[in-house]
This record gives C-alpha cells, sequence and structure tokens, in this order.
C-alpha cells in the first residue's frame, strides 16, 4: 500500500460513521458511472445460478426484507 494510500485511509477513518458511508456510496457511485468491466468469478455464477434455481423451485421458502431484518436486530 502507498504512503499516499494510507495516508487517505487514516483521514477516512477520522470521518463520522455517516460521513464513511457518504463516502462508500460516492465511490461505488463512481465505478457504476465509469461502465468499468467486472468478471464475476465462475464460482459466484454457479452459486448464484444455484440460488436462482432453489428459489425457482421453491418460492415460499423466501423470506422478506421485513422478516430478515426483524430476526437479525436481536443478534446485533
Amino acid at each position: 500500500m502507498s504512503d499516499k494510500h494510507q495516508n487517505t485511509i487514516e483521514n477516512l477513518k477520522k470521518l463520522s460513521v455517516e460521513e464513511r458511508i457518504l463516502v462508500v456510496e460516492d465511490i461505488w457511485d463512481s465505478i457504476v458511472s465509469s461502465n468499468a468491466e467486472y468478471s464475476v468469478p465462475d464460482e459466484q455464477k454457479k452459486e448464484l445460478d444455484l440460488r436462482l434455481r432453489e428459489h425457482a423451485d421453491n418460492p415460499g421458502k423466501a423470506k422478506s426484507w421485513e422478516d430478515v431484518k426483524k430476526n437479525a436486530q436481536p443478534k446485533l
């Protein structure tokens, strides 16, 4: 890691969590708008295909985002 990169990271750590989230959102937006190509590894593609097939075969097993969030909050 270059010194410049390390300094940037250290400066980012000084920001509040909310500010760092906004920086991350800006970074993601810049990646999307750059139209950069990114290839998904074959193993991840296989896993996504498997999950899609499982959902197509058993759509009733899916949980809503509200249920997932409700079940996760006590564990946080």
